[in-house]
């Protein structure tokens, strides 16, 4: 009787817990790779039974993905305009926040990038360029649209070789299979990235802006933790991170 009734003590005191501990999924660009795993850590050490699982890839896949039903409960886009497109359809449960402006870089394993221009893409010596593809991944679309602003998208244009999304571009480049490769400026800045190869920086003048936003789909509406991340976003340890992965960060909310 004594050791049912220490069972039924030790069952009761683990049912808060258990009850507390919640789940979330998150959708989020592939350009985040590096900055939303160190914010996951930092938010897990407040919020150790909670379980966050992020999925990274390209945002255009997600954004269908997500109107066919996709079991995301948050979807950080590199591209505002997909979770704007959610939203006004009626698959978002929160507004559209934006949570920084990316850029794209030149950046090679095997050559110095740091001194290189979209011009220096031509040289007949570079026969392999990877960017994302810019049918679905808004860092490709940007450097497609960099490409043609600077007149030489018809030049490189047979050297393209299209990763599915900017991390997989950025694998491209890392492995060799192509000498150089149009990526995020935040994967670049990864230690695993920037111990391999220098970038440099291309003028955000010749593309439309990167303005990148997220919100909590309409399956997660009254999901306490999915709003509770949502606002870690907005904190200052999580916009540290941000800025430290070189994303332009929009301005930070007004205290309330």
């Amino acid at each position: 009787m004594k050791l049912f009734s220490s069972l039924l003590l030790a069952c009761a005191l683990a049912l808060p817990v258990a009850a507390h501990a919640e789940k979330i999924t998150i959708a989020a660009a592939a350009d985040l790779k590096f900055a939303m795993d160190d914010i996951v850590a930092t938010f897990k050490k407040s919020n150790p039974s909670d379980e966050v699982s992020v999925v990274y890839g390209s945002s255009g896949n997600f954004n269908t993905q997500i109107q066919q039903g996709a079991p995301y409960d948050l979807f950080f886009s590199a591209d505002i305009g997909f979770p704007r497109e959610l939203a006004k359809n009626g698959a978002a449960s929160s507004e559209v926040r934006p949570y920084a402006i990316g850029r794209i870089v030149l950046w090679s394993a095997t050559m110095d990038a740091s001194k290189m221009t979209l011009a220096s893409l031509t040289d007949a010596k570079i026969t392999r360029i990877a960017i994302a593809n810019p049918k679905h991944a808004p860092y490709g679309k940007r450097a497609e649209e960099a490409l043609r602003a600077a007149g030489l998208w018809d030049k490189v244009e047979p050297k393209l070789v299209y990763g599915e999304n900017i991390a997989q571009t950025a694998q491209y480049a890392q492995s060799g299979n192509a000498q150089v490769g149009i990526i995020a400026l935040s994967l670049a800045l990864n230690a695993e990235l920037s111990s391999k190869g220098g970038y440099a920086l291309i003028p955000d003048t010749l593309h439309e802006p990167l303005e990148q936003g997220y919100i909590i789909t309409k399956r997660a509406a009254g999901n306490a933790l999915a709003t509770r991340f949502a606002d870690y976003m907005e904190s200052k340890p999580a916009r540290t991170l941000m800025t430290r992965y070189g994303f332009v960060l929009p301005a930070a909310p007004a205290a309330k």
